[in-house]
C-alpha cells in the first residue's frame, strides 16, 4: 500500500519533469527563453489554483494552517540564515551570491514539486498548505533575498541604492499574483463568504494547468544548467533534502503540534530546492552555474529522500 502512495506520488512528478529536461536539451522547447512559461504558471494558473483552494477551504481549514506557517517560515528562514553565514564567513562568496544560494536551499519547489505531491498524498485539501507555504517564502525570504542583491547591485553599478529597499522589495513581493492570490483567498474564507460555483469553476480550469506546466518548466530551467558536482553542491543538497525536513521535524517536536500538521509542515520541508534561485540568478548576473547545479542534485536526490518521507509519514 505504502508503496503504491510513493509510486503515485513521485513518477508522475518526475517524468513531467524530465519531459521538459528532454524538451530542453533536445532544443524542442526553447529553454534560454522561459519568460512566458514562467509568467502563465506564476501571474495566472497558479496564483489561479492557489486562490480557489484557499477561497473555497472552510474558516477552520484555514485557521487550522497557521503552525504551518509558523514551522515552515521558521524552517526556511533559519536554513536561509546558516547557509548565508556560511558563504560569507568561510568561503568569502559575495553578499548577493550568498544570498541567492541560501535562497535556492533554503526555499524549497512548492509550485512545480510540492503541489502535485501533496494532491496526491493528501487529495484537494493538499492545495491549501502548499498555498501558505508559498505565501510564506514569498513574504519572508524572497524579499530579503531581493534586497540584499538590489543593494549589491546598486553598488556594482556605481549608483545609488533605492532610499528604502526593504520597503520596494516587501513592495515588489506582494504586486505579484502568486503572492496576493493565496492571501486574498484566505481573507475571503475567513470573511466567511462562499465563492460563485461559476467562478470556482473558472479558476479551477486554468489552475489545473499549475502542477504540470510548473513541473515542465523545472525541468526545462534546469535542462539550461550545467552540473557540477563539488564538495559545496553536495553540502547544498544535504542542508535542502535532509537538514531541513530535520530541522522541521525538531520544531514540529519542539512546539508540540498535532500529527496532521506535523506531517504536513515535515513533507513541505522535505520537497528539493526550488527553481526561484536561478531565476534570480541570471536577473542579476550570477554564479548561475552553481545555483544550477544545486537544484539539479538536490531535485535528483530528493527521489530516495522523498520516498522516505512519505513512507515515514503516511505509511497507510
Amino acid at each position: 500500500m505504502t508503496s503504491n502512495v510513493i509510486l503515485m506520488a513521485l513518477v508522475p512528478v518526475f517524468f513531467v519533469l524530465l519531459l521538459g529536461y528532454s524538451a530542453g536539451r533536445f532544443r524542442i522547447v526553447d529553454n534560454g527563453h522561459v519568460e512566458g512559461l514562467n509568467a502563465l504558471v506564476m501571474d495566472f494558473a497558479l496564483p489561479a489554483s492557489l486562490f480557489a483552494a484557499t477561497a473555497s477551504a472552510p474558516h477552520d481549514g484555514i485557521t487550522g494552517q497557521a503552525p504551518v506557517f509558523l514551522v515552515f517560515g521558521v524552517t526556511m528562514l533559519v536554513i536561509y540564515a546558516g547557509w548565508y553565514w556560511f558563504e560569507r564567513s568561510l568561503l568569502a562568496v559575495t553578499r548577493s551570491d550568498a544570498a541567492v544560494q541560501a535562497l535556492t536551499v533554503g526555499f524549497p519547489n512548492l509550485a512545480g514539486v510540492g503541489l502535485p505531491i501533496l494532491s496526491t498524498v493528501l487529495g484537494p485539501a493538499g492545495v491549501v498548505p502548499v498555498a501558505v507555504a508559498l505565501a510564506t517564502g514569498s513574504i519572508l525570504v524572497s524579499p530579503l533575498t531581493l534586497v540584499i542583491a538590489e543593494i549589491s547591485a546598486s553598488k556594482v553599478r556605481g549608483t545609488e541604492a533605492p532610499a528604502s529597499p526593504v520597503l520596494t522589495a516587501i513592495r515588489r513581493a506582494f504586486a505579484k499574483p502568486v503572492v496576493w492570490a493565496p492571501a486574498l483567498g484566505v481573507a475571503f474564507s475567513l470573511s466567511g463568504l462562499k465563492l460563485d460555483p461559476l467562478v470556482h469553476a473558472c479558476l479551477v480550469l486554468i489552475g489545473n494547468a499549475a502542477a504540470g506546466v510548473a513541473l515542465f518548466l523545472t525541468g526545462l530551467v534546469l535542462s539550461a544548467q550545467s552540473l557540477r558536482i563539488d564538495w559545496r553542491v553536495i553540502a547544498a543538497t544535504g542542508a535542502a533534502d535532509i537538514l531541513r525536513p530535520l530541522l522541521a521535524v525538531a520544531i514540529v517536536y519542539g512546539f508540540h503540534l498535532g500529527p496532521d500538521v506535523a506531517k504536513t509542515a515535515i513533507l513541505l520541508a522535505a520537497l528539493p530546492s526550488g527553481f526561484f534561485g536561478i531565476l534570480f540568478a541570471v536577473n542579476y548576473r550570477l554564479d548561475s552555474a552553481t545555483v544550477g547545479s544545486m537544484v539539479i542534485a538536490s531535485t535528483g536526490f530528493s527521489v530516495v529522500t522523498l520516498a522516505i518521507a512519505i513512507a515515514t509519514l503516511f505509511p497507510h
